[in-house]
């Protein structure tokens, strides 16, 4: 007796012709696909014993492209992108540890380390915790809904294949090349930020030697492809974790006199100069700076495609985000405005142009520990090299998503032998050559302007994860399905994702007034801080007005929830045998002590 499979929305594999005709193309099955890898990967070690050849020859052929099945040509293009999404070739390395940590620390960098010293200085550390707490529970819900969209769907691009396919195409265009700016420009600022940090122990040498050291290191790491992203960030990661922690435990013995003077300071700095400075907009600035902090915590979507098992990795990947904002955030920050008041001189207005801007080197130098300031400002070197690092990931794979969907030249679709984009990882590492611009008199003028290019990239992006999720739930709806049918389900279920929405708007509009009126200007109108932080709104109008001319308007501008595919993509599993092995979980789960249903819930 034959056994009957069924998608994760219902559809019998008998009936799957005649739901869509793209799932008659793709027949995507996780399983299969890992067989194909594994096929290729045989077929690949019987070719190179063959042809005896050598270590360097080997190396060449890795770049060769990955030969994929012809597609239908009855396809219409967003249904070719969708089944080239979902057959992706790339490779499946990262895995349950790679992707914890990735999801931990993979994107802390100047955000924490640095750019919290401005939003101390501009709203004060009372400031500073509220604002990066509301942030935090959108983040949550975000990653939340990211979990259960990328776990159903396991394609290449994540989430930007998920916003031609649940809100619109027009939207998934503009949004892809708003990611892709947001990242492309990553690589060039951190090597300069990292150029600038080592300036701290010298600054006789070139900033420009340094770049081409950390510019080496990173193409180096990139060669190994997905592996070698989560080997690299899985070390930078920990040392970040470590690095936090050890902060924490210093800072509560500096602040209850632990320090060489003996001096006790408890609250004293929440007091004089205040918890609060510049009142409700330093409030607001610091709502926007929170946001900007926590960007990149979404990376973690992009993975699914290259997770060896994504119903396990990823939702357990996301959680971890709850303990990046508690841990790396909340606790740290709490200490922070315990330890520096906000008004001290060394916290700058601007971050580009000094690591001693760091509150946590602040705090440090304050405390009279010689030694100690050396460390952070190596772990701070450290974040910027990993978050580089993972600015030549996500900016790849964003390149490839483009050339899938048709949004961009289809040679940056390119996927080599070993499951590399190596066409768009060459044009990340071009437009990395940035870097050198850290050697010119006008480096600081260029990248702001550069930052401004993709500055609320991050507001956009949870926005439109927090709408693609919702949509998705009105067409399991309307097709009558539950959600009892998913491998993962959001935490926070779609009120959460709700709340991200609302959130990203009233962000939007916290830094268009804060922009425009900015603070120390005596309230008037600023034209020239209005578009350098809010210049990202206009580049996505001129990515629409493109996108509209090519399709010489006629574009649907929201997909009807009836037409939404639920289907293409989709991984393919035995509904029965998913709810039976849910129900064992939680069965083992609840024969466990207190404790261990705590970190299970949380982990």
């Amino acid at each position: 007796m034959s056994k009957e499979y069924r998608f994760e929305n219902g559809t019998s594999a008998d009936d799957f012709s005649n739901v869509s005709k793209v799932g008659a193309q793709v027949q995507y099955d996780m399983e299969s696909s890992n067989k194909s890898l594994e096929s290729k990967d045989a077929y690949s070690n019987d070719t190179k014993e063959k042809k005896k050849s050598g270590f360097f020859r080997e190396f060449i052929d890795g770049f060769r492209e990955f030969e994929m099945e012809e597609l239908d040509p009855n396809l219409t293009e967003l249904e070719k992108a969708q089944a080239i999404a979902a057959r992706s070739p790339l490779q499946k390395s990262l895995k349950n540890r790679h992707i914890r940590m990735i999801a931990i620390g993979g994107a802390v960098g100047t955000g924490l380390f640095i750019g919290a010293g401005k939003a101390l200085k501009n709203g004060g550390p009372a400031s500073l915790l509220i604002c990066y707490f509301i942030v935090g529970t959108m983040i949550f819900s975000t990653v939340q809904a990211l979990a259960e969209l990328v776990v159903a769907f396991p394609v290449a691009g994540g989430f930007l294949q998920l916003n031609s396919k649940f809100v619109s195409p027009l939207w998934g265009f503009c949004m892809a090349w708003n990611y892709a700016m947001q990242w492309v420009i990553v690589l060039p600022i951190e090597l300069v930020a990292a150029s600038i940090t080592v300036r701290y122990w010298n600054e006789e040498i070139n900033s420009a030697a340094w770049v081409v050291i950390f510019y080496a290191f990173i193409v180096f790491i990139n060669i190994f492809g997905a592996k070698g992203y989560g080997e690299a960030e899985f070390f930078f990661s920990l040392i970040k974790v470590l690095a936090v922690i050890g902060f924490i435990i210093f800072g509560i013995v500096i602040n209850c006199g632990g320090g060489p003077d003996g001096h006790y300071i408890g609250g004293k700095y929440w007091h004089d100069p205040g918890a609060f400075n510049y009142g409700f907009k330093g409030f607001c600035s610091v709502f926007v700076t929170a946001a900007f902090s926590l960007a990149g915590t979404e990376l973690v979507g992009l993975t699914a495609a290259e997770a060896v098992s994504p119903r396990k990795t990823i939702p357990s990947a996301t959680k971890q985000v709850f303990w990046r904002i508690t841990l790396f955030y909340m606790v740290s920050l709490t200490i922070v405005g315990l330890l520096v008041p906000s008004n001290d001189d060394r916290l700058l207005s601007s971050t580009s142009n000094s690591q001693s801007a760091s509150p946590f080197v602040i705090a440090i130098k304050r405390a009279g520990v010689s030694g100690l300031p050396s460390v952070m400002n190596v772990v701070i070197l450290l974040a910027l090299i990993s978050v580089g690092n993972a600015g030549v990931f996500v900016c790849s794979r964003t390149l490839s998503s483009l050339g899938d969907q048709g949004f961009a030249p289809k040679i940056l679709s390119y996927v080599d032998r070993n499951g590399r984009p190596a066409v768009s990882m060459l044009v990340t590492f071009i437009v990395g050559l940035l870097c050198f611009l850290a050697a010119t008199p006008k480096e600081e003028v260029i990248f702001n302007w550069l930052m401004a290019l993709s500055g609320l990239s991050s507001v956009f992006t949870w926005g439109t994860i927090c709408l693609s999720h919702i949509r998705f739930r009105q067409a399991l709806k309307h097709h009558n399905k539950t959600i009892e049918e998913l491998s993962f389900v959001s935490m926070t279920g779609v009120w959460g994702s709700v709340w991200g929405v609302i959130l990203n708007v009233l962000i939007l509009m916290a830094e268009f007034w804060v922009c425009l009126f900015p603070q120390g200007n005596g309230g008037k109108a600023d034209a020239y801080s209005f578009f350098q932080n809010y210049l990202n709104v206009f580049f996505i109008l001129f990515v629409l007005a493109i996108y509209l001319a090519i399709k010489r308007f006629k574009v649907t501008w929201l997909i009807p929830v009836s037409e939404i595919d639920i289907v293409t993509g989709r991984r393919y599993v035995d509904v029965d045998i998913l709810k039976q092995e849910v129900a064992e979980e939680k069965e083992f789960i609840a024969s466990k002590p207190w404790y261990y249903r705590i970190y299970k819930f949380w982990c």
